[in-house]
């Protein structure tokens, strides 16, 4: 059995021992160009060279959650592709929202902006009722991070393409339930997958629907935001801010808008981080399984974009 590692921003020496570990008796290198045909893939952000020199791959293991760059490409004619289930990154995004969420329910930047200027001074209590949390998306860390939220007394909204039950979640789904979902919630979180149909999918018409003073927390992709309409929202008080940690480019350019409207906070695509110790152990599960002739959970529907 070989595996070839071609991960673009990942030093491969510890991701190597660590299958090699993991899988006695695999023959485990880093793809250079030319390199002999492999069985299995692990794989981020591969050139479509990589794609087009491994036609007999069996199966390609995305390391992160989001496969969309991945579908792009053209892919090798039978090979799976599977993702991450969760592989530690689900904790992470519920602590990254909660904190989103709680931070601007508690005005805590307020109260930052208030000590750093020598103020001392209270703000009225707010009330959980008040702000509805939405949250688009409930695949797994987008199920994780909705009961996350749930612990806190929000009231919790969810959204998705097909119905989900969720328990203290109120469920919305298909487009149908959309705009119901948009006008029962104050707070929405989005954590869909990059599809097509899913590309600017918080732009001006969505923010509308929103209950107004709305807050926005975008940890999915910087393409799921139309980001002047942002911007045009926060101006006319329809939304009162945003938690951004993806960007439609990555970095955010110097001199981006959001760059100096205090009104967002803006994180380097840190929410949820892969950890690599916990990904070798699911990817190599998961490997030992195909080759034994089991199904395993996580394959990608490329027609449906996750």
């Amino acid at each position: 059995m070989k595996i070839t590692f071609c991960c673009t921003d990942a030093k491969p020496e510890p991701w190597l021992q660590g299958f090699s570990a993991a899988l006695p008796g695999a023959e485990i290198s880093v793809w250079q160009p030319g390199a002999p045909q492999a069985d299995y893939a692990v794989v981020w952000a591969p050139p479509q060279q990589f794609m087009d020199e491994q036609p007999g791959l069996k199966a390609l293991f995305n390391i992160g959650a989001g496969v969309d760059a991945l579908l792009k490409l053209r892919l090798p004619p039978h090979a799976l592709v599977v993702r991450l289930d969760d592989a530690g990154m689900a904790v992470q995004m519920a602590e990254y929202v909660c904190h989103a969420v709680i931070r601007h329910f508690r005005e805590f930047d307020g109260y930052e902006a208030d000590m750093a200027a020598g103020r001392w001074g209270y703000r009225k209590p707010r009330l959980r009722s008040d702000f509805p949390i939405g949250v688009m998306g409930l695949g797994v860390l987008g199920e994780r991070v909705a009961k996350a939220l749930a612990q806190f007394d929000f009231p919790i909204n969810g959204w998705s393409r097909s119905p989900k039950a969720i328990e203290g979640v109120r469920a919305f789904s298909g487009a149908d339930q959309f705009n119901d979902f948009l006008a029962a919630s104050r707070v929405l979180v989005n954590l869909l997958p990059l599809t097509p149909e899913t590309a600017d999918v918080i732009n001006k018409d969505t923010l509308a629907r929103l209950l107004p003073g709305a807050y926005v927390i975008n940890v999915a992709r910087g393409a799921h935001l139309v980001d002047d309409d942002l911007l045009a929202a926060i101006d006319s008080g329809q939304v009162a801010g945003a938690t951004l940690d993806v960007f439609r480019t990555e970095p955010l350019p110097a001199g981006h808008a959001f760059w100096s409207q205090p009104r967002i906070t803006l994180t380097p695509h840190t929410s949820a981080r892969t950890l690599r110790d916990e990904s070798i152990a699911q990817i190599a599960r998961k490997i030992a399984a195909l080759q034994r002739g089991e199904a395993v959970a996580g394959i990608v529907n490329p027609a449906r974009g996750y």
